[in-house]
């Protein structure tokens, strides 16, 4: 019975292939960032988005007319939660993407599964990956999609107004003398920060603070006594939990009033997505980070 529905399936799939002519005529080679050479449609108009920052800086590109499908939590800007959804982009749904006869789908590298992006090229739908993890690699997948899409234009330009927006906060941090120490909570069991080779750890430094999981690298995990003889003057919480969570998580911290960010009222919740998406709402999250570490700078912290 198994056999027999797994035949059921590659036959459908392979009718469903038959009838799109998936990979357009005319093609260019590029070098993904994984390294790998995908042969691209010179101008892809049924891309199907496999991450939900994918799916961010296509809109970003205002390209979001050739999306035509994107990944569960692929929920902004708000338009993109109308598209059709081709599951998490750990778990996706191969047979979905199929059907909606992509020309190109674009992955991330950290999530997507290589057993499925080799299925799906074996098909004849190209699959370019991207693999953002810092600040300039952020900038380079902007500059490479916008390459993939025909909108170079567009991806200069959200590439300019990022660093721009960079740095105005990085002058203005660099007007403070005091550099606060600042622990940033990433979930809340276990409890997990960012070390030097993320993101996070990028955007505290600008925004004038001093990474206390700096020592480690990727997301170490923390004690709730690793954290008290840390003694953070700030504490910033960000969860994919929602609601009464996040107020829990800061009621447990106020447990612990020698912990100099309880004691100056300086435990905060951030907005988990606008931290957690390698995409330019990153500067976002940047701008509200040096609200957060050098409050006496709010006067001169407005956007460009």
């Amino acid at each position: 019975m198994l056999k027999q529905k797994m035949l059921i399936f590659f036959i459908g799939i392979s009718m469903l292939i038959f009838s799109v002519g998936i990979v357009s005529a005319e093609t260019r080679s590029m070098k993904d960032q994984t390294g790998r050479t995908v042969e691209v449609p010179e101008f892809p108009k049924r891309v199907v988005s496999l991450a939900p920052s994918i799916t961010e800086v296509i809109y970003d590109l205002n390209c979001e007319d050739r999306l035509k499908g994107a990944t569960t939590y692929s929920d902004f800007p708000e338009a993109a939660q109308k598209l059709p959804k081709v599951g998490s982009y750990v778990y996706l749904d191969l047979e979905k993407i199929v059907s909606l006869k992509p020309d190109l789908c674009i992955g991330i590298k950290d999530g997507n599964p290589k057993g499925i992006v080799m299925r799906l090229e074996s098909f004849g739908i190209p699959v370019y990956a991207v693999n953002p993890r810092s600040l300039e690699s952020i900038r380079s997948t902007v500059l490479e999609i916008g390459k993939l899409l025909q909108a170079s234009d567009n991806a200069r330009r959200v590439v300019e107004v990022m660093d721009s927006r960079v740095n105005h906060v990085r002058q203005l941090a660099a007007t403070s003398k005091h550099q606060p120490r600042v622990f940033f909570q990433i979930g809340i069991s276990p409890i997990v920060s960012a070390g030097s080779d993320t993101f996070i750890h990028e955007l505290i430094e600008i925004a004038g603070g001093v990474n206390l999981a700096q020592a480690y690298t990727s997301y170490p995990r923390f004690s709730t006594e690793d954290v008290v003889v840390a003694a953070p003057d700030i504490i910033i919480i960000t969860s994919m939990s929602r609601g009464k969570a996040f107020d829990q998580v800061k009621e447990e911290w106020g447990q612990w009033p020698n912990i100099p960010a309880v004691k100056n009222d300086r435990v905060y919740l951030v907005d988990s997505d606008l931290f957690d998406r390698p995409t330019p709402r990153l500067i976002d999250a940047l701008e509200v980070l040096l609200q957060l570490i050098h409050p006496e700078l709010n006067s001169k912290s407005a956007k460009f």
